[in-house]
């Protein structure tokens, strides 16, 4: 073996030296396609859904409905990590990654032609629906396979570091559905933006898609999930049956998923409360326009993605859960201030409003990929991250715009909210606390009931505070 390849990973399996960064790029530039898709279809929804495909109803009611489309798109997100999931630890991460991005550029490519209401009727809301589903389940199964690839890639010393690029992924596609979006509403009328203005990002997704998946197929297989296929190839041939991966997510990891799903809480209501309902607020219940808003979210996103990854090395040097404990009760207070920056109308207040939301969010969002990692063993480690991450989008993500909307209809303030916000971190907060830190383990010795027998007093003395 020539010497290019003489470093080793945690498992022992080679490594090429440098590939590690060009595997994170790749992890990045699909999430941030990935996330671009998704978001589009959130900023859209709020800016002008109502009007093409619910015109019938006043602006409120219509935003509402479109909020509705959206959030049926999480409920196909469980159903993507389990099918994903499934694949991707019977055969491969990577192979599983090119078809999520297939699906989520083709679906959002289709959102693009669809005819508004006043052309097709009912059969538009319909289609929009069903491809929203499409997008739903194919994100699904993005996140688990992205943050994974990279994480059993590299070592347990910069796991949080190098797994946080993924997760970069998020701002960076809202970011450029944001700007793309902006760019739009800054250089067209709002009747020509209503009629085609707002397909031309969609549109814009299939192009991005070409590129995303030319850079994804360059990059290898898991090195990890290399050594446990070859272990259950051995089984296989010893004749000792191998059970499903939700299956053994299910017997022995169901803890690891409940702190999955309960760190996502405020994470996931947060984030949709900042950049989707965001632009409802400013533009429907402040009278402020879209160009304002979708800039105090541009903004907020730009400084999110240098953040995440400075937050991701910090829980390398302090661990997991202190990292994400601030995020949670941040965001918590936060959102009392959040809504009252808003109320003043100021760009500049907008604009502090969303970043420092978001910086918060980051705490959480950052560390979240080696945490979720860290928790499952190899051969049900994409199954069970996924279904944690998913799962709680449904009952999180999903309704947060819509249940802020309707809030704000009901009571005409943003107090309630604001305790909406607040409970939500709560909820994460007893989460993360009744979790285990996982710095610092071995990936290669998490054993299927989610311990690290072998290593835990090694471990012990290599990282004393975790």
């Amino acid at each position: 073996m020539s010497s290019a390849h003489n470093v080793v990973n945690e498992s022992g399996a080679p490594r090429t030296p440098g590939g590690l960064p060009r595997i994170v790029v790749a992890s990045l530039i699909g999430t941030t396609i990935e996330w671009y898709d998704y978001f589009l279809y959130g900023s859209a929804a709020a800016l002008v859904f109502g009007r093409v495909f619910f015109p019938g109803s006043d602006p409120l009611t219509g935003t509402l409905l479109s909020f509705l489309t959206y959030a049926i798109g999480f409920a196909a997100r469980p159903i993507g990590a389990v099918v994903f999931g499934h694949y991707g630890d019977r055969l491969g991460r990577k192979k599983l990654l090119v078809i999520s991005l297939l699906m989520m550029g083709g679906s959002t490519a289709l959102i693009g032609c669809v005819p508004g209401y006043d052309t097709i009727g009912i059969a538009a809301p319909l289609l929009l629906t069903t491809l929203r589903l499409v997008q739903g389940f194919a994100l699904g199964g993005e996140w688990g396979g992205a943050v994974l690839l990279v994480s059993e890639h590299g070592d347990s010393r910069r796991r949080g570091f190098w797994a946080s690029w993924p997760q970069g992924g998020a701002p960076a596609g809202n970011l450029v559905a944001v700007g793309v979006l902006s760019l739009m509403t800054g250089t067209l009328s709002d009747d020509a933006f209503d009629s085609w203005g707002w397909r031309v990002p969609f549109l814009l997704s299939a192009v991005l898609v070409m590129i995303g998946l030319w850079i994804r197929l360059s990059v290898d297989e898991s090195p990890l999930f290399k050594e446990a296929l070859a272990k259950a190839e051995r089984r296989k041939a010893r004749q000792q049956a191998e059970q499903l991966p939700f299956v053994e997510v299910m017997r022995n990891h169901w803890r690891d998923v409940l702190v999955a799903m309960g760190a996502r809480m405020a994470e996931n209501i947060s984030y949709y409360v900042i950049t989707a309902f965001v632009l409802t607020y400013c533009v429907e219940h402040l009278g402020l326009g879209k160009q304002t808003a979708l800039n105090a979210v541009l903004i907020g996103s730009a400084v999110q993605f240098c953040l995440i990854p400075l937050f991701g090395a910090l829980s390398d040097k302090v661990g997991r859960k202190p990292v994400y404990l601030v995020g949670a009760v941040g965001v918590g207070l936060w959102s009392w201030a959040f809504f009252g920056l808003l109320d003043t109308r100021s760009f500049p207040a907008l604009v502090v409003a969303v970043t420092v939301g978001l910086i918060f969010h980051s705490a959480m969002y950052a560390p979240q990929a080696a945490f979720f990692s860290e928790l499952f063993a190899t051969r049900m480690r994409y199954t069970g991250a996924s279904i944690g991450a998913q799962l709680s989008s449904v009952a999180a993500g999903a309704p947060a715009p819509l249940i802020a909307t309707a809030l704000l209809g009901s009571y005409g303030t943003s107090t309630p909210i604001s305790v909406y916000v607040g409970l939500a971190a709560l909820i994460t907060v007893i989460a993360v606390i009744a979790s285990r830190e996982t710095r610092g383990s071995d990936l290669a010795a998490v054993e299927p009931d989610g311990t690290t027998p072998a290593r835990a007093a090694a471990e012990r003395q290599t990282f004393p505070s975790a």
